[in-house]
């Protein structure tokens, strides 16, 4: 399995496809398999970059603090590592924190950004919904599979769950294959908390697409309308669907995010 070391750690990585590059961030607690509806498509004519956020999957899990900053870092020196340079980033939730802080930290690596089901963090944004947050501290009791399926059930519109149950009880079967230890989980979360990009986001002059899915009772859809607000030229889609619409509508996110990095190899 390829990896490479970065900032004192291993991180594991994939490539998938040919073309200009773009690499792919996961939220809190999740690995590569969370882009299965994006992987085939975006590789047909992209260059597409996958990986695992220190924390989780097959990358290292040091049990000392993390930061959205330093997770950043870590996906930085992963393009410096593969010699990648102006490369479109899309980050989901936690993902997106990382994103905004790549292209803050490292504009030179960044050509353009889509930021998904995510915030600018900070007293500003909308918090996690109660619900969201009882299904990720109160599993004392439970089963892994009872805390990985109730996680799901909050990310997941209830629509799509009663619709498609065979990739619900897919996504919990990736979890438990390589589950997330909870002291590391609770190290990324600790970083989300943390995180507050609010007065930075004027400096991004990057083309920025944010979508988020009206049903989302994790970070509620407003908050994508503030961050779309506080980045100069950002464009606001939404989608049905809950915190993981990306996979509840693949289709039509796939087709707004492969829009999207057309219009941007058109400006030079």
């Amino acid at each position: 399995m390829p990896k490479v070391s970065v900032n004192g750690v291993e991180v594991y990585y994939e490539v998938h496809g040919s073309g200009e590059p773009v690499l792919l961030v996961e939220g809190l607690g999740y690995a590569t398999w969370q882009w299965f509806r994006q992987i085939e498509e975006f590789a047909a004519s992209y260059l597409t970059v996958i990986f695992d956020n220190r924390g989780v999957g097959e990358s290292d899990k040091p049990d000392t603090p993390y930061s959205i900053d330093l997770l950043a870092d870590d996906a930085a020196g992963l393009l410096k590592a593969l010699g990648l340079t102006r490369v479109h980033v899309l980050g989901t939730s936690m993902g997106g924190f990382v994103a905004q802080k790549l292209a803050l930290r490292h504009p030179e690596l960044v050509r353009s950004l889509v930021l998904a089901g995510t915030s600018f963090g900070g007293p500003h944004s909308l918090p996690m919904t109660e619900e969201a947050l009882a299904s990720m501290h109160q599993v004392t009791g439970l089963t892994p599979e009872e805390a990985i399926r109730w996680g799901f059930e909050i990310a997941l519109s209830p629509k799509f769950r009663a619709q498609e149950p065979e990739i619900m009880t897919q996504l919990v079967r990736w979890r438990l294959v390589k589950p997330t230890p909870r002291f590391a989980w609770a190290r990324q979360f600790q970083a989300g908390v943390d995180f507050n990009a609010e007065g930075d986001l004027a400096q991004i002059q990057v083309p920025t697409l944010v979508l988020t899915g009206l049903e989302d009772i994790v970070l509620p859809p407003q908050n994508s309308s503030l961050l779309a607000k506080s980045i100069p030229g950002a464009q606001l889609i939404t989608l049905p669907g809950g915190h993981l619409f990306f996979i509840e509508n693949a289709a039509e996110f796939n087709r707004h995010v492969l829009d999207f990095w057309q219009r941007v190899a058109q400006v030079r």
